[in-house]
């Protein structure tokens, strides 16, 4: 996916130019993954740009950070003054931000303790992650070779730049096997999740999703879609479940701030119910589209107006 270049981009307190936002080659986190990040999308609204769930996305930034012996030198509090002050300066609409903080340069080992912390904030133009035909028809997806990594190898529960390449090696053998996505199961062989969405099952008119403790990364949009679902009456359960029971699914499709919610129509070659998005697929989907462009009054509790 081509990023369009904003004009400013927010580095460690200041806006500066967008050809300005670089490092040194010798920062730690580009040499070992010592980093943690977000994705977070602002939705052009009645009222005007407004960021989806702003203060958790940073909050979990703060917790991702800790997990890696990170200390952001900012409050989730002033993180969140500078997401609005980045998208209000390169005067967008929508648009997908990716706050980033990561070890510095001080040295070339491998332990980061000491080193200094950057932070940056980056704000621009996207449209449907995995496509517009994606988003309206469904998407295809693989299971990957390639395990999702474990607690006991790194904090798969926080969203930690290193742990990425384990998503970005199962997405690339997707890719490369003709799916638009990939799938991977954890060490016990169930599913966990895809290389950056949460996965959730619909079978007999139930709703299922991997716990927390599949090592999955605990998702703002996974959360607002199973608030949605029970306001709606939906049952959703949170527990594990095979590869072989995703191939009895009615109904399957992926949560994520990029993803958003996108149905699933084929995995690993198998077609999903008669191949279409289902009705709680799509009945879930309009309405979390609703909330986050505010046109749903129950849920502006979600955005967070850029003034």
């Amino acid at each position: 996916m081509q990023i369009q270049p904003t004009d400013k981009i927010w580095k460690n307190g200041a806006l500066i130019p967008w050809k300005d936002a670089t490092v040194h080659v010798l920062t730690h986190g580009l040499h070992y993954g010592t980093g943690a990040f977000e994705g977070i999308r602002c939705y052009s609204t009645p009222k005007g740009p407004a960021i989806f769930r702003l203060k958790e996305h940073m909050d979990r930034l703060h917790t991702s950070s800790k997990a890696i012996n990170l200390k952001l030198p900012y409050t989730a509090e002033a993180l969140c003054r500078a997401a609005k002050d980045t998208v209000r300066e390169n005067k967008l609409d929508s648009c997908y931000i990716r706050p980033i903080a990561f070890y510095g340069v001080s040295g070339i080992g491998v332990n980061p303790l000491g080193y200094p912390v950057d932070v940056f904030i980056i704000a621009f133009p996207m449209g449907a992650y995995l496509g517009d035909e994606g988003l309206k028809n469904g998407i295809r997806i693989h299971t990957s070779s390639w395990h999702r990594i474990t607690s006991g190898t790194a904090p798969a529960t926080a969203k930690i730049c290193g742990d990425y390449l384990n998503s970005a090696l199962a997405v690339m053998e997707a890719k490369l096997n003709g799916f638009e996505e990939t799938l991977m199961l954890n060490e016990l062989h169930m599913v966990a999740e895809g290389s950056g969405e949460n996965i959730f099952m619909v079978r007999k008119g139930k709703i299922f999703t991997p716990p927390l403790n599949a090592g999955i990364l605990p998702g703002i949009t996974r959360e607002s879609v199973m608030e949605i679902a029970s306001d709606l009456g939906m049952v959703v359960v949170e527990q594990n479940f095979t590869r072989s029971e995703l191939y009895m699914a009615d109904e399957l499709f992926f949560t994520g701030t990029a993803a958003e919610v996108t149905p699933i129509r084929e995995v690993d070659r198998r077609t999903v119910g008669d191949g279409k998005p289902g009705p709680i697929t799509r009945q879930l989907q309009a309405k979390f589209l609703d909330a986050v462009r505010g046109k749903d009054p129950k849920y502006t509790k979600w955005l967070d107006v850029v003034e």
